[in-house]
Formats: structure tokens, sequence, C-alpha cells
């Protein structure tokens, strides 16, 4: 439970500090990024659990990453992330999961996720802001990307990219649980001029 109470007490300074950062009020926030504000008052106060949609909407709006809602201060030039270390952000109901292992730092951040999808489970996400760029590596199973309504069958040893500007779903596919490394490609914003 401390543990959660201080990851919760980080992305509320974390939030604070960059709509802060934007010139962003409350309310102005709340619009942009389609959260209610009582949601933000409560995130901002590290009360309520926020979910994967609403952190991705957060960090869209003020030009982050998801992590950098999540991370505190560096603690080094190098980092190693294990799995196990790092909890779910997003957890399906056939036991599916994704985990947002680290973000690189820098003007065009990369975010690095790993995904365990299990057949027949969706994940649907709305659309990023412009200029990001999802990439899918399969190690194990098969998944179906839906772009734009179009689905797009992504096996083991495939690798398959789109902008992720636009309406998407990952589904698990075939008989055995898909396991996926997934990129996120941030464009430069306005926390990289910091």
């Amino acid at each position: 439970m401390t543990e959660t109470a201080a990851a919760l007490r980080t992305v509320a300074h974390n939030v604070r500090a960059a709509r802060t950062r934007a010139g962003l009020s409350l309310d102005e926030l709340s619009r942009r990024a389609q959260v209610s504000k009582g949601a933000l008052v409560a995130l901002e106060k590290a009360q309520g659990n926020p979910n994967l949609a609403t952190l991705v909407r957060l960090a869209d709006t003020l030009g982050i990453s998801v992590s950098a809602l999540m991370q505190g201060p560096p603690q080094g030039r190098v980092r190693v992330v294990t799995a196990d270390d790092v909890a779910p952000l997003w957890t399906g109901e056939k036991g599916s999961e994704a985990r947002l292992m680290l973000t690189t730092s820098g003007p065009a951040p990369v975010e690095v996720w790993r995904w365990r999808l299990e057949p027949g489970e969706d994940y649907p996400s709305h659309p990023h802001q412009a200029g990001v760029v999802e990439t899918v590596s399969v190690t194990s199973g098969s998944v179906t990307l839906i772009v734009d309504g179009t689905e797009h069958t992504v096996d083991a040893g495939q690798t398959a990219t789109f902008d992720g500007d636009t309406s998407h779903t990952y589904r698990g596919s075939g008989t055995e649980t898909c396991h996926l490394i997934m990129t996120v490609h941030l464009p430069p914003g306005p926390a990289s001029a910091t």
C-alpha cells in the first residue's frame, strides 16, 4: 500500500508541475484532455486511482510521456528495469496486461512497453497527439491490430508500425497468449524545452 501511495504522490506532483509549465488551468486541462475537473483535482491531491486511458490523455495533452507522469527524479546514467518491478498500467478481464517499462529522455522520447494479450481480449486506444508513432514487435503468439477499422495480423517474429493519431485497438488472436514489445515514439513537445 505504501508503494501505491508513493506512486500516486509522484503522479500528482508531475501532473501539477506539467500543467503549471504548460500554463494551463485545471479547467483548461480538463477540457483539452477530456478528463473531469473533479478527477484532476483529486489526482493533483494524490487521491483516486487514475486508469491508463486517463494518464494517456493527460500525457498527450501536456505533450509529455506517460512515464514522465509516473517517474521520480533520474537515478543515474543507466537504468535497468525488471518487468516484475513495474506494476501493470492496464489489466484485462482475461489476464492480459500492459507494463510501461521506461521512457527514454531527450527531445523526442520513446516509451517501451511489455504487453501480454490473451486470445480474444481487446485493448482499444483513443487517438494520440499528432506525430506519435507506435511500433509493435510480437515475440510469441499473434496480435490483430485494428487501425482505422482495418485489421492487420502480426505474428511472432513480425513487427508493425503505424501513426498513433487515429483510433486503434490491440486484440490477442490465435489460440495462445501473445507477448509483444511496443514502442511509442513521441514527437518533440513543450516538455523538451525544459
